[in-house]
């Protein structure tokens, strides 16, 4: 079935999805995008409805199709037969369990969006991303008298629960990287970036809503979420992801981890220097380098401004794992995980965020049109030209 014939009136379409699907120029990223729905549009009684999300609500259904995909880039399969969760997973050895997709996203009219500061953004991203995350662990446990919760269907019982949830709620949720979801499930204050403190985190215990009522923060650091396994995160599970897949043209701003031990950088490397050092390779990359040091590491991140044509990205590039150390039922440790997949653990001895991510591991990503503006913005915007 086809995801971009349209099944709603125009008025009812998505802009997002009118907006793609009417400019030829997308034509190659529709069909990477209806390849990524290989198997949901299988399900009995469900696929009219899928399709009708994704043309009236457009992201929510885009991280499903992204899920959909990375499955099977982990060499899972998925029972499209059981409607719900919404993943029924067998992993390599026959490894079973269940994820259930949500995203944190924006209100549906132009009137109830505001403009907010940084800081009022990091909070009401927290909350949106805690409720959320609430709300699905409500349908595994059956709050308010659901039939039928996802805790008695057999196919779930026994296995892990993984919640997938995506950030879309502001237009700045795209640039973030996993600073919210820290708070929300490990209770982790976004790092300290200058000063002799640079790259410490203290703790947040909970946030106000803006009633003043406290929402708990660091989920993950005791048992009050036990039902969930693991939180699977991204913030470039998007289109974006499917316009890299594609390959049209377009300008490519990422950002990746890097982490190196001291004694494998080679002696006066330019590219692992301490501070900030910008670069400019050719017409088509542009690199900026963070680095700072620790007792026997040299970590950062490299920003690059790249042309679609020599940009690489996989689709589980971005993928985060979140391992509740609590869970009742933990997954499983052994899992084999993708190279680029970044893992996180929880120490309940010491209380730290322990971060198996490997170096390079994207973290951020946004894409921009071919033009001589865009690529003007880019540079301007990351120090490569003063006005």
């Amino acid at each position: 079935m086809d995801l971009f014939e349209p099944r709603l009136p125009e008025a009812k379409l998505h802009d997002a999805f009118r907006l793609i699907r009417s400019d030829p120029s997308y034509a190659k990223v529709l069909a990477v995008i209806q390849n990524w729905a290989t198997g949901l549009l299988d399900r009995k009684g469900e696929s009219q409805k899928f399709i009708k999300e994704f043309q009236s609500t457009f992201n929510s259904s885009m991280w499903e199709l992204y899920l959909n995909r990375a499955m099977s880039d982990l060499g899972c399969s998925v029972d499209y037969f059981k409607s719900a969760p919404d993943f029924v997973v067998r992993g390599p050895g026959n490894y079973e369990f269940n994820i259930e997709a949500v995203i944190s996203d924006q209100p549906p009219t132009a009137v109830q969006q505001k403009t907010f500061s940084e800081q009022d953004f990091k909070v009401r991203g927290a909350l949106k991303l805690v409720g959320k995350i609430r709300d699905k662990l409500n349908l595994y446990r059956g709050v308010n008298g659901k039939k039928h919760p996802y805790s008695s269907l057999s196919h779930v019982r026994g296995r892990p629960f993984v919640i997938a949830i995506a950030p879309f709620d502001s237009n700045m949720s795209l640039l973030q990287n996993n600073e919210l979801i820290n708070m929300v499930l490990f209770g982790m204050a976004p790092p300290v970036l200058v000063g002799p403190d640079r790259g410490k985190q203290g703790k947040v215990g909970s946030l106000l809503t803006p009633s003043g009522s406290p929402v708990e923060m660091g989920i993950f650091t005791n048992d009050s979420f036990k039902e969930i396994s693991a939180v699977f995160f991204s913030t470039v599970g998007t289109f974006g992801k499917a316009v890299v897949e594609s390959q049209i043209e377009r300008y490519v701003r990422s950002t990746r981890y890097r982490v190196m031990a001291k004694d494998k950088v080679e002696p006066g490397s330019i590219l692992w220097q301490l501070g900030t050092h910008r670069f400019q390779f050719n017409d088509l990359t542009y690199l900026t380098t963070l680095r700072w040091e620790s007792s026997n590491q040299i970590g950062g991140a490299d920003t690059l401004i790249q042309h679609s044509s020599v940009h690489r990205e996989t689709p589980l590039d971005g993928l985060q794992v979140y391992f509740n150390p609590y869970a009742e039922i933990p997954f499983e440790q052994d899992f084999a995980w993708a190279p680029e997949v970044a893992l996180n653990y929880f120490d309940v001895e010491s209380g730290e965020h322990v971060q198996a991510h490997p170096d390079g591991a994207l973290v951020s990503r946004q894409v921009y049109d071919p033009s001589p503006y865009a690529l003007l913005f880019l540079l301007e915007s990351n120090g490569f030209l003063v006005r």
